[in-house]
């Protein structure tokens, strides 16, 4: 299969964030996740603010170390990120997550910032629409980093246009097909 590579034509310094859901590694302690989804649910609950308790919670979960043994969703959208890379002449490709594994989009927009990168489109593995992830918290996140960072162009490629994945799962679905060999006898 061809490769065809999109180049960044626009000089800008751009970056990529492949943005996944971030999962729970395997040998995380329940105890610490239990304590986070009650104070998180709480919060959610009652529409107050975030707390201390609540962020330190947030980052023990984050930062849990992870092995591709315990976390193979990480390493599955890294892997993602790996191939997206050989498409994407020109720009720098990472990976973020809403929950649960770090970096979070926050942390992934400021160190890209940081690096002085005056592009960044965020783009997510989460497809479909009527998600609250990939519809209303992401998009909501992507307006407070605009806020915190207005000299830097920050977009949300996002929805996905459906036909187009259709036509990528149909070719997907194809491969697994059986094939029949017309014998010309």
């Amino acid at each position: 299969m061809e490769i065809r590579k999109i180049k960044n034509v626009n000089n800008l310094k751009t970056a990529i964030v492949l943005v996944g859901h971030g999962g729970l590694p395997s040998d995380i302690s329940s105890e610490l996740v239990d304590k986070f989804m009650r104070v998180h649910k709480t919060r959610i609950k009652t529409g107050s603010t975030i707390t201390k308790q609540e962020i330190e919670l947030d980052q023990a979960i984050r930062r849990w170390r992870r092995t591709p043994e315990t976390d193979p969703y990480k390493e599955g959208l890294e892997s993602l990120a790996s191939e997206l890379k050989k498409f994407m002449y020109g720009h720098h490709v990472i990976t973020a997550y809403n929950e649960f594994c770090y970096p979070s989009i926050e942390d992934a927009v400021g160190k890209l910032t940081r690096e002085n990168y005056s592009e960044i489109i965020l783009v997510t593995t989460m497809i479909t629409r009527g998600g609250s992830h990939s519809e209303s918290e992401i998009p909501e996140e992507v307006n407070e980093l605009r806020l915190k960072y207005p000299t830097v162009n920050i977009k949300y490629a996002w929805p996905f246009c459906m036909n187009s994945f259709a036509e990528f799962l149909g070719n997907h679905i194809e491969t697994f097909h059986e094939k029949v060999i017309l014998n010309s006898d």
